[in-house]
C-alpha cells in the first residue's frame, strides 16, 4: 500500500476511518465528473491528492456562484471537499517528475484530457502502470479513448443531446431540453467512481475509460432495445412516459405543484378511484395508456381544484405514490431532509451528504475544497520521505 498515509499537514488531518483509508488517489482532471469521481472516493476515506496548473487552477474554482466570506466558488468548495491540494506545472521536469513520483506513491489517478494529451505530457498510462503495477488509471472524456468523435470537444451537452436524452425531454410540440443542472457529469463521476473501485478490487494495474455519452445512454434504459428491436422510438410528452400512465406534474389551485407516478398497479387502482374513474378504460396499463389524455385530465381537474396541503392529505391517505415539487427553498425546510441529515454543513457551507451510509465503515465529509497549493509542504515531506525508504 502507498507510503506515508498517517499524519498532520497544513493544519489536515490526514488519518481517515473510512474504508477506503489504504488508498491514495490523484486527482488530475477538472470541472465536474473527474473531480467529482475522486470526492466520491474521498468521502469514504481515501487520500486524494488534487493536482492543479499554476494560476487559475481547476476551472471549477472560477465556476459559477462564490462563497461572498471568501469569495471561493461553491462548486469548488463541493468538489473539492476531503482533497489536499497541490500546484504543479507538468511542462516543467521537475514538477513533471513530482508528478510521477506521486503516481508511483498512488492506486488510482483520475484524469479528463482530450485523449493523446496525458502521453503528450509524458504520463503515458501504460508507462505509470509499468513503474507502478498496481495503479488504476480512470480517464474520463466526452466521447471515449477512441471512435470518431474521441478528439472532438465534448461536454456534458452534447453527451444530453447525442444520448437520445434531449429528444424525450420536453413538450410534445416544443423544442428538446437538456437539464438546467449538471447532470451527465454527476452521473459520469458516479460511473467512474464504480468502475475504479472495481478496478482496484480486481488488483491488476489498469486503464479505465469513462466517458459522459455512453454514462448518459446507460440512463436511457429499455429505449436501445425498444428501438434496436422494434424500430419504435419515445415521444415528448411533458412529464410523461409511454409505459405509465398517469405520471405527469399537476398545477394546484394554489399555484403549487405535485408530481404523481402510477408505476405499480395497485396504486394507479387507488388514485383512479381517488379522483373518480372506473370501468374498463382505466383498468390496466395497457387501457391507461390508451386513454392518456382522458386519465390525464381527471387527475389534473381533480388537483387543479385543490389547494396543495388539502391534495397531498387526500393523496397520502389513499397511499398514492405523490409529492410536492420543492425548489431548494422547500429541500431546506423539509422534515424528512432534516431528519436525514441530507445537507451537511462543511467549514460553514450547506452542502450534499454523503452520497450512501454504510453501517460498519461509514464515510465523512473532513473539509470543504482547500485553497490552491495548501497541501505542498505535507505532501512534498511525504514524497521525501517515500524516496529514503524506511528507517533512513
Amino acid at each position: 500500500m502507498p507510503a506515508q498515509r498517517a499524519g498532520k499537514h497544513s493544519g489536515v488531518e490526514r488519518t481517515s476511518p473510512g474504508p477506503l483509508a489504504d488508498l491514495r488517489v490523484i486527482d488530475l482532471a477538472t470541472v465536474v465528473a473527474g473531480p467529482g469521481a475522486a470526492r466520491y472516493l474521498g468521502d469514504f476515506g481515501a487520500d486524494v491528492i488534487k493536482v492543479e496548473r499554476p494560476g487559475s487552477g481547476d476551472t471549477a474554482r472560477s465556476m459559477g456562484w462564490r462563497d461572498p466570506r471568501d469569495g471561493e466558488t461553491l462548486w469548488w468548495k463541493l468538489l473539492g471537499r476531503n482533497k489536499r491540494c497541490i500546484t504543479l506545472d507538468l511542462k516543467s521536469t521537475e514538477d513533471l517528475g513530482t508528478m510521477r513520483s506521486l503516481c508511483d506513491t498512488a492506486d488510482v489517478l483520475v484524469e479528463n484530457f482530450r485523449p493523446g494529451t496525458l502521453e503528450r505530457l509524458g504520463l503515458d498510462p501504460q508507462d505509470l502502470i509499468a513503474s507502478n503495477p498496481r495503479l488504476v488509471v480512470t480517464r474520463v472524456s466526452g466521447y471515449g479513448q477512441d471512435g470518431p468523435y474521441a478528439d472532438l470537444p465534448g461536454f456534458a451537452t452534447q453527451a444530453e443531446a447525442l444520448s437520445g436524452y434531449a429528444a424525450i425531454s420536453g413538450d410534445p410540440d416544443g423544442k428538446p431540453l437538456l437539464p438546467p443542472i449538471a447532470l451527465t457529469d454527476e452521473v459520469s463521476a458516479l460511473a467512474a467512481a464504480f468502475a475504479t473501485m472495481v478496478a482496484v478490487h480486481s488488483g491488476v494495474g489498469q486503464v479505465v475509460d469513462v466517458n459522459l455519452l455512453e454514462s448518459m445512454l446507460q440512463l436511457m434504459g429499455p429505449l436501445v432495445a425498444l428501438y434496436g428491436t422494434t424500430g419504435e422510438l419515445q415521444p415528448r410528452l411533458s412529464g410523461g412516459v409511454p409505459y405509465t400512465v398517469p405520471r405527469n406534474t399537476y398545477r394546484c389551485a394554489d399555484g403549487r405543484w405535485i408530481a404523481i407516478s402510477t408505476s405499480a398497479a395497485s396504486v394507479a387502482e387507488r388514485l383512479m378511484e381517488l379522483v373518480g374513474l372506473s370501468g374498463p378504460q382505466v383498468a390496466t396499463f395497457e387501457a391507461r395508456r390508451e386513454n392518456r389524455e382522458m386519465v390525464d385530465s381527471a387527475v389534473a381537474e381533480w388537483i387543479g381544484e385543490r389547494g396543495l396541503d388539502e391534495a397531498m392529505e387526500q393523496l397520502r391517505a389513499a397511499d398514492v405514490a405523490a409529492a410536492p415539487v420543492y425548489d431548494m427553498a422547500d429541500v431546506f425546510a423539509d422534515e424528512h431532509f432534516r431528519a436525514r441529515g441530507a445537507v451537511a454543513e462543511v467549514d460553514g457551507v450547506p452542502m450534499q451528504q454523503l452520497i450512501a451510509r454504510l453501517s460498519a465503515t461509514p464515510g465523512s465529509i473532513r473539509w470543504a475544497g482547500r485553497a490552491m497549493d495548501a497541501d505542498r509542504a505535507g505532501i512534498t515531506e511525504e514524497l521525501d520521505a517515500a524516496r529514503r525508504g524506511p528507517g533512513d
